[in-house]
């Protein structure tokens, strides 16, 4: 049971913060930000080195801040896990270059071996603490299986390895623990975890919410519009959507609530837009920078790839959310009871100062290791510059341990995710497992997205985004990406759909934590979160069909797609919401009504829908916004033929008043 009531003891406040600076300066030596030559040159002379000693910092945490038991007094059981695996760390920190020279991983002295017992078993308590029991339930069957997967049925079996030979290859080698996903949280993710953490302890949060509030809370719906801005800017920063929610939810449920909104919706809104905020550049979560490290590319690349799928996402919040206040009469904030928005700037210009370094090292001067210590750096000293944000010690304090306890979750998720990887690596399954699909799903596209899609789901129900997203990364996006599709939006593909589960009934984890801060039911909460996010179930189909839309296209190409997207989405999120801009309201009620709404959502996904040539079909763009066009002017036509009058018309027919 982790510590959640109260602040953390003195001695684990100091344990876990000295971790914090400690791990921040091995990432900073490690990228040469003191002068050419790493200060460590003397101790860290293999990237092993490095890795061994951010496990051997940050993983001890794990058991000190997630005790086993309930009793202060048993924290001595904790403390001996914390130093055994310090212990295995030091252990291999001294032989890494040893390791290396002599390829422990394949052919280890004993007393190695049996090191690596005790590392591995120890990082898999840690994941069953942080992960949960699905996570650890699921890394454990997969790092067990090389030694069992020569006895295994045909498409599931694979080289089979001693007890011995599988902990020294997931614990010394560079495929398993130290593996593709760790590697990408020491090389990138660290700098950029620091500068989210930064910005919220400094009040970011508060900033974001009201310069959100002085540009948009005027307008109708102006609450909620103020939600999607400000929760999708801190969902970029905390790449959390449970953290995004419990936070920035306090401040917007209640804001929306006093705007006429219904407790519902309000919360709908809040896990929708804290969801799409993880997929929002320039931040994103974690996953983006594994994303990177998966695709080989930099990640400035995969920012701007996912840029316009998320800011089309966005846009049919903002539809859906303008088209509902419009349909329910509701006015924006009084100008004079919101922030100005210069008096906004003035208190809080240094984000957007640290923010514009941030991008333009990430994408002019393409830094992207270094750009998040850089712009955390800056943002700091100017914070202590601002009476209102102005750091004491104590506040100092309360960042580093934010940091520690960030960087030990995510480290541990990505060590046992790591398993996974090392497991599949080791018996050769990755390879088995990509044919077998490519063999179920024959010759057809979608057939295999639809397979990809449900298991991304799947998998995002129990798991992490990221390891789902790592799983998925190795077995299914081979295969799709031999199917004929483009790497970037395969990738990107699959990062979404593992997403959906957050606002998804039966789960709708995200929907259900803005559903207790606005005192809602959380199952009808869920479905009104996924009628509002809708349009996220058929973008991934969008742009991994169109990689035009990830950049993947010339600029003319971009621009066609993404404006045809727009429309088909102005369609699709009016018709949910039963008024159309420009148009008026539609009818709510009646099989004519509904009638005029399916074909008004049929419309915009023709409109939106590239050419199906990729999918077996020969359908052109001509054809399909034809049709597409047809179909939604006579559903407009139809819904017109029994529209109601007025906004009290609309609440009496769908039994609203």
């Amino acid at each position: 049971m982790a510590y959640i009531q109260g602040e953390l003891p003195t001695p684990l406040r100091w344990l876990t913060g000295t971790a914090a600076v400690g791990s921040a300066f091995l990432a900073m030596d490690a990228l040469r930000l003191f002068g050419g030559t790493p200060l460590l040159d003397f101790v860290i002379t293999v990237q092993n080195h490095y890795y061994y000693a951010l496990i051997g910092l940050l993983l001890p945490l794990c058991f000190l801040l997630n005790p086993t038991f309930k009793n202060p007094k048993s924290i001595w059981f904790d403390a001996v896990l914390s130093l055994a695996v310090f212990g295995a760390c030091l252990f291999f920190f001294i032989n890494a270059e040893t390791m290396l020279d002599f390829g422990w991983e394949f052919a280890a002295p004993t007393y190695a071996v049996w090191v690596s017992y005790v590392l591995w078993i120890l990082i898999m308590e840690a994941v069953r603490r942080t992960g949960g029991w699905v996570l650890f339930c699921l890394v454990l069957v997969f790092s067990l299986y090389p030694m069992f997967a020569e006895s295994l049925p045909g498409p599931i079996s694979g080289m089979a390895s001693s007890p011995g030979e599988t902990a020294a290859y997931h614990v010394m080698s560079i495929e398993s623990v130290l593996g593709l996903p760790f590697r990408a949280f020491a090389q990138l993710v660290i700098g950029f975890l620091i500068f989210g953490i930064a910005l919220q302890q400094t009040g970011g949060g508060r900033f974001f919410i009201n310069l959100a509030f002085a540009m948009f809370g005027h307008v109708r719906g102006g609450s909620a519009k103020v939600a999607i801005v400000s929760s999708g800017l801190m969902g970029s920063m905390s790449g959390s959507v449970i953290t995004n929610v419990l936070t920035t939810g306090q401040m917007t449920i209640p804001a929306m609530r006093k705007n006429g909104l219904e407790k519902e919706y309000a919360a709908g809104i809040e896990a929708c837009a804290s969801t799409g905020g993880v997929l929002l550049p320039p931040i994103m979560g974690s996953t983006a920078f594994v994303m990177a490290t998966f695709l080989n590319v930099p990640y400035t690349t995969v920012a701007l790839a996912a840029a316009i799928p998320a800011l089309l996402y966005f846009f049919g919040l903002f539809v859906q959310v303008d088209a509902y206040a419009a349909r329910k009469g509701l006015k924006g904030t009084p100008r004079e009871e919101l922030p100005s928005l210069a008096g906004t700037m003035k208190q809080g210009w240094f984000y957007l100062v640290a923010f514009a370094v941030l991008i333009f090292l990430l994408v002019y001067l393409q830094r992207e290791a270094i750009a998040p210590f850089i712009a955390t750096g800056l943002l700091l000293v100017l914070n202590q510059f601002s009476t209102d944000h102005r750091w004491n010690l104590k506040e100092l304090g309360a960042f580093l341990v934010a940091t520690g306890k960030l960087l030990m979750e995510l480290l541990t998720i990505m060590a046992g995710v790591g398993l996974i990887v090392g497991a599949l690596s080791v018996t050769g399954l990755s390879g088995t497992l990509v044919n077998d699909l490519l063999y179920l799903a024959g010759d057809s596209t979608l057939l295999l997205l639809i397979m990809g899609a449900f298991s991304s789901f799947l998998l995002g129900i129990g798991m992490t985004v990221t390891a789902a997203y790592v799983f998925l990364a190795i077995i299914l996006a081979p295969a799709l990406i031999q199917g004929g599709l483009d790497p970037m939006s395969v990738h990107l593909f699959i990062l979404y759909w593992g997403m959906l589960s957050f606002i998804t009934p039966p789960v709708a984890l995200g929907a259900f934590a803005a559903a207790s801060i606005a005192g809602a039911s959380a199952l009808t909460t869920g479905f009104k979160a996924m009628r509002l996010g809708s349009i996220i179930y058929f973008i991934p189909f969008f742009f991994v069909l169109e990689p035009a839309l990830v950049m993947g296209g010339s600029w003319t190409q971009t621009l066609f797609f993404t404006a045809k997207v727009a429309a088909g989405i102005v369609l699709i999120a009016s018709a949910l919401q039963h008024y159309l801009v420009g148009v008026g309201m539609l009818a709510a009620t009646g099989a004519v009504a509904i009638l005029g709404r399916v074909l008004m959502v049929i419309g915009g996904g023709l409109i939106a829908m590239p050419s199906l040539d990729v999918i077996g079909l020969d359908v052109s763009q001509v054809v399909l916004l034809a049709s597409g066009g047809v179909a939604a002017v006579v559903g407009v036509l139809l819904c017109r033929s029994m529209e109601p009058q007025t906004a009290i018309d609309v609440q009496q027919a769908n039994g609203e008043i």
